[in-house]
């Protein structure tokens, strides 16, 4: 799958649903009881995975649209290194590593029927250069952006994308 619904809970219960999404295979099985994921660029606002440091119990929820399935993923999450993986995942921040205790398909039939338009632009691939968000070079960001953001390199201050 190239996406699904992650989510987490902070150390007092309150939940958080995110959208992880990469190209297919960008989530993947290392043993019978482990997945694995990347962490990539985002807003930094590190929501999901800021949960994952407090409550580690996780719910991964993937969808297929164009042939209305669905599978429940849920699991104990760690973050790891990037490094940690062969191969890396290429432009990652870190790893995530779901021990997984259960994992079942769920009802389909409210699905949606819909398909793939185009993959994001913004997931690194090999030999092509990921294009730096407009909203990161916005007034209302670009002054709380952490160091190192891909955003404020010096050969990215040309014009937004």
């Amino acid at each position: 799958m190239e996406m699904f619904f992650l989510a987490t809970a902070d150390e007092a219960g309150r939940p958080n649903c995110s959208y992880k999404g990469g190209d297919p295979g960008f989530v993947r099985v290392l043993d019978e009881s482990t997945i694995v994921f990347p962490n990539y660029d985002g807003n930094g606002m590190y929501l999901s995975m800021g949960n994952v440091t407090e409550n580690a119990h996780v719910g991964l929820l993937f969808i297929d649209f164009e042939n209305q399935k669905r599978l429940r993923v849920n699991g104990i999450a760690a973050i790891d290194s990037s490094s940690s993986v062969d191969p890396p995942y290429l432009e990652s921040q870190f790893v995530v590593r779901v021990s997984v205790r259960q994992i079942f398909p769920n009802c389909p039939r409210y699905i949606h029927k819909m398909q793939r338009v185009e993959p994001s632009k913004f997931v690194p691939r090999p030999a092509v250069r990921t294009p730096v968000p407009g909203w990161k070079r916005m007034d209302w960001a670009s002054d709380v952006l952490p160091a190192g953001d891909p955003a404020l390199a010096p050969e990215e201050q040309g014009s937004p994308t």
